[in-house]
């Protein structure tokens, strides 16, 4: 079963739960538009290589549509589509005028040099330029995407239209109209989400045990927000391996010494022992926090997972079923378009700084 179809399954028992007109519902069942576009790029050693793209727009109901754009060798249609869908249940879930959508591209960014990078962001823009912009669809950064991958996107779009058009894409630098609180932004809610499950759970936060899985943007920030709050952090993983300790783990410190170990890796972090994923994702803790890729708690290994509380900072962590096994096991799942809106809330809010040329300042964000 497909990714996209997996998705279909939890929308398919809310259209049933809330007794939803089957006409209004077939509406929703597939993306409005889905785009595929070939790259081509002038190679560092002269030689030219076609990438593909991706961009989809689930919806556009209730705005422009939303979504980031992430660089990874498996991307693939299928994956655009669903994370999409999801894009249009968190905003519709937050509020927010916005309907989903979501874009990528086949690459492995390690393999690229800054000058082909550039130019693979710039051409994908150009390919796709017909169809976005600030009240049709607004880009972001996702997985192997920063703000400075947006500031060419914002730059080459702007050149096209010729006009400065900071609304057109979120998550930009400052110095290019991105926004105070931008970069902890979905880390924020992931912890501010998984503090209130604590609440339900009657566990108290301060002294609480966690356990991380992934430290990139959104799992990095999730474990230094839970140490400020409190939470203890004991266990963290990236695609490396993973990292134990049951006295907890600073992810300040964790954080300089990734930015200096030679691999870029958590493994090796002193007074740590080394553990696999899989040994991770079964610790026993009172949260779990999934910040990795979708489908990593599955069939296969929910029944093992000790954590009572899982809040979710990935896109599509838990398979559909493995919800119904966690279910059973009394385990409290805070799902996706809940636990992890806060980038896409406060990407909202840098689109209406843009739009009014406003600049807030972070209280006022936060």
């Amino acid at each position: 079963m497909g990714l996209f179809e997996q998705s279909q399954i939890p929308l398919n028992a809310a259209i049933k739960a809330m007794k939803l007109d089957p006409n209004a519902a077939a509406i929703i069942e597939q993306p409005e538009r889905t785009l595929e576009v070939h790259i081509p790029v002038r190679m560092d050693d002269g030689t030219t290589q076609v990438f593909t793209g991706y961009r989809c727009q689930h919806s556009t109901v209730m705005g422009p549509a939303k979504g980031g754009v992430r660089y990874h060798q498996n991307v693939n249609m299928d994956e655009v589509k669903t994370l999409a869908f999801w894009m249009t249940c968190k905003c519709a879930v937050a509020g927010l005028p916005y309907g989903g959508g979501k874009g990528g591209v086949i690459v492995d960014v390690a393999k690229l040099s800054e000058r082909e990078l550039e130019a693979l962001t710039r051409g994908y823009i150009d390919k796709i330029a017909p169809f976005i912009g600030e009240k049709l669809d607004i880009p972001a950064p996702d997985m192997n995407t920063n703000a400075k991958i947006m500031g060419w996107m914002m730059d080459e779009f702007s050149k096209i239209k010729g006009r400065f058009e900071p609304g057109f894409i979120t998550g930009k630098d400052l110095s290019m109209g991105g926004s105070l609180g931008r970069t902890a932004a979905t880390g924020r809610g992931v912890v501010t989400a998984a503090i209130e499950a604590l609440k339900v759970r009657k566990i108290k936060a301060k002294g609480a045990t966690c356990v991380v899985q992934g430290f990139g943007n959104v799992g990095s920030w999730t474990a230094k927000l839970a140490h400020d709050a409190g939470l203890k952090v004991i266990a963290i993983s990236d695609v490396f391996g993973a990292i134990y300790s049951e006295k907890g783990i600073n992810p300040y410190k964790l954080s300089e010494y990734v930015a200096t170990s030679p691999q870029h890796s958590v493994k090796g972090f002193k007074g740590t022992k080394e553990i696999t994923n899989a040994d991770l994702l079964a610790i026993k803790a009172d949260v779990l926090f999934p910040c990795a890729m979708e489908g990593q708690i599955t069939k296969a290994n929910a029944a093992g997972v000790k954590a009572s509380i899982i809040c979710e900072g990935a896109n599509g962590p838990t398979t559909p079923d493995a919800d119904e096994i966690l279910k059973e096991h009394d385990v409290l799942v805070v799902p996706d378009i809940l636990a992890n809106g806060g980038g896409v809330t406060v990407s909202y809010f840098e689109w209406v700084q843009n739009l009014y040329r406003y600049f807030w300042t972070e209280e006022e964000v936060i």
